[in-house]
């Protein structure tokens, strides 16, 4: 086994190199460092591989004010949208001493919004139309759209809710 001596051999002068060579100050002061570098690299490393938490969403309070009422029967039903979706539906008491009615939306994340309202006079949870297809009760839409045949355009309908507070007024259309 003459093969197994040599590995030995060579094996204790390998050891008895790097027992000189880390008696070297230089040397040591140069492994310490490298070392120090791969720690901070390898910690930047991990906090760039971290997912970073989602900002925080921005949220609004809408107060939607409905004037114009003829009577104070009934309720006014709400319908709030958002990008074509309805993100909620309401109802509100009639104040009978100004005819008006309002409602406040909170925590609404900020964006674009439009609300559609009608005053459901008789208490059916519908809009009511007589036989020409022509609104018995009365209705409205945000930003206020002239009144016509058919129903509002959702896109005139629609406002930005940007700020901590937005305050709208809508006015009852009636045949």
């Amino acid at each position: 086994m003459p093969g197994k001596a040599i590995r030995n051999q060579l094996r204790k002068k390998e050891t008895e190199m790097m027992r000189t060579l880390f008696k070297s100050e230089r040397f040591a002061g140069i492994f310490l460092l490298c070392c120090a570098l791969l720690a901070a690299s390898a910690s930047r490393l991990a906090a760039q591989t971290q997912p970073k938490p989602a900002p925080a969403q921005i949220t609004s309070t809408l107060t939607v004010k409905v004037t114009g009422l003829h009577n104070a029967t009934g309720k006014v039903r709400l319908t709030l949208m958002r990008d074509s979706n309805t993100v909620e539906k309401r109802e509100a008491e009639i104040d009978a001493g100004t005819l008006s009615a309002q409602t406040v939306f909170e925590n609404l994340p900020q964006g674009v919004y439009s609300v559609f309202v009608f005053q459901d006079e008789n208490m059916n949870g519908k809009m009511d139309f007589d036989e020409m297809g022509i609104p018995l009760e009365g209705y409205g839409a945000s930003n206020n759209p002239e009144k016509r045949m058919g129903p509002p355009d959702p896109d005139e309908a629609k406002f930005t809710v940007n700020q901590p507070k937005v305050a709208i007024e809508i006015k009852l259309i009636y045949w």
